[in-house]
């Protein structure tokens, strides 16, 4: 009874487990804060705005839920936003091949059946499966690094996707570079709760998988040393293929929703980037981008403070807030990457911030980037040039006392 009381004494705390989470959703009302001293717009249509964050964060989700085990595993998938819109084209296509002929001789995909629209949807789930059988075929076979084998799928299943619409559509006598898929049953996805659900229920499927079963453990011993988990017996190119056919189907899924909600799969526009922002919310919600670290409930998490942050700075800015969204997400996740980084320090050691003569022409930079981000957002030159003084003063003051501290432990 005593070893075991020690031993429950030395475990750490529900906080402390839970440090990250709880601070995503400190970060989050924080946020909401801000955004309320602004524009009371969340106060004006509370029941809009619900609706909306809640259904960009579901859709933003479901594919996160994807990236992040794969990033878990050890890898990194940079095709989420291709897949995204190839498996939407191809949901598009397979109702427009199977859709009766209207009068004018043009297929009518406004009543096509919800047999059509399954048979649909599962081909944009298989194309998913087949994209990530690719992936790992290509990492594990040809033994491309995991950066190469999904940056070419970013490139060509976007170029594939536009080709495959126009010469499908031209061989149906309708030339055009988008599929528009507008049966009434299908749209039915477009509702705001559909995405929620299904970001829920992936969520538990995945927390289950990575939390409750040998293979999740497993995905995670992979992330951690493919070496050692190798040599103790696992099957690690079997599991890259979940990991990889799981990333590429959840974001078919979310290839399907998106096509539902805009009615339409346009390759030169749809998703771009947004395998950038299913990494960022990944990293945000406390994975490590070197592999077995992170939590799915996290990453539900981060994904919530990505999307309210990006809405944040919609209200906060209004107009041009696009141009804004990517330098924050950019902030955002080199934030969550440096913080993570220092958390997985050791509590002895402690690390410098701005070593050596480098560390002495970073801090000049920094200052100038904090000074021009305040310029760009008050649009007064004064606070950005006040900035970025207070910002140089502060970091060569942080440099400083570095050297003197390691100064004095030498």
């Amino acid at each position: 009874m005593a070893n075991a009381k020690r031993t429950d004494s030395t475990s750490p705390g529900w906080a402390t487990r839970y440090r990250n989470e709880l601070g995503l959703v400190l970060a989050v009302i924080a946020v909401i804060g801000v955004t309320l001293l602004f524009n009371r717009d969340y106060l004006m249509q509370p029941g809009r705005n619900f609706q909306d964050i809640v259904q960009q964060t579901a859709l933003l989700g479901i594919f996160s839920l994807g990236a992040a085990i794969v990033i878990i595993s050890g890898g990194i998938d940079l095709s989420s936003g291709s897949v995204i819109v190839f498996s939407g084209s191809t949901c598009g296509l397979v109702m427009l091949l199977l859709a009766p002929v209207g009068d004018n001789g043009q297929p009518d995909a406004t009543d096509v059946g919800i047999g059509v629209v399954a048979i649909a949807i599962g081909a944009a789930i298989l194309v998913g499966l087949i994209v990530g059988t690719f992936h790992t075929w290509l990492i594990t076979g040809v033994k491309l690094p995991p950066f190469v084998a999904t940056l070419a799928s970013l490139v060509g299943l976007r170029s594939l996707a536009k080709i495959l619409n126009q010469a499908v559509t031209a061989e149906l006598g309708n030339q055009v570079t988008k599929v528009r898929a507008e049966d009434l049953h299908f749209l039915k996805l477009r509702e705001w709760w559909v995405a929620p659900v299904v970001f829920l229920v992936l969520g538990i499927l995945c927390w289950f998988l990575m939390n409750r079963t040998v293979i999740g453990r497993h995905l995670y011993a992979l992330g951690g040393n493919e070496d050692a988990a190798r040599l103790s017996g696992i099957r690690t190119d079997l599991l890259k293929w979940l990991a990889y056919s799981i990333g590429a189907v959840t974001a078919s899924i979310a290839g399907i929703l998106y096509t539902a909600k805009i009615t339409a799969a346009d390759p030169s526009t749809m998703a771009v980037g947004y395998e950038l922002s299913a990494i960022a919310a990944s990293v945000v919600g406390g994975c490590s981008l070197q592999g077995g670290i992170g939590s799915i409930p996290g990453v539900m998490l981060g994904v919530l403070f990505l999307r309210i942050v990006m809405d944040a700075v919609a209200k906060i800015v209004q107009a041009g807030s696009d141009d804004y969204q990517g330098l924050i997400v950019g902030f955002l996740v080199v934030l969550a990457v440096a913080f993570n980084e220092m958390r997985r320090q050791n509590s002895g050691t402690r690390k410098e911030m701005f070593p050596g003569v480098l560390g002495f022409c970073t801090v000049p930079i920094l200052a100038l980037l904090m000074g021009i981000i305040v310029f760009v957002f008050s649009k007064q030159i004064s606070f950005g040039l006040a900035t970025g003084i207070v910002a140089l003063l502060g970091l060569l003051a942080w440099k400083l006392w570095e050297v003197f501290r390691i100064k004095r432990t030498v």
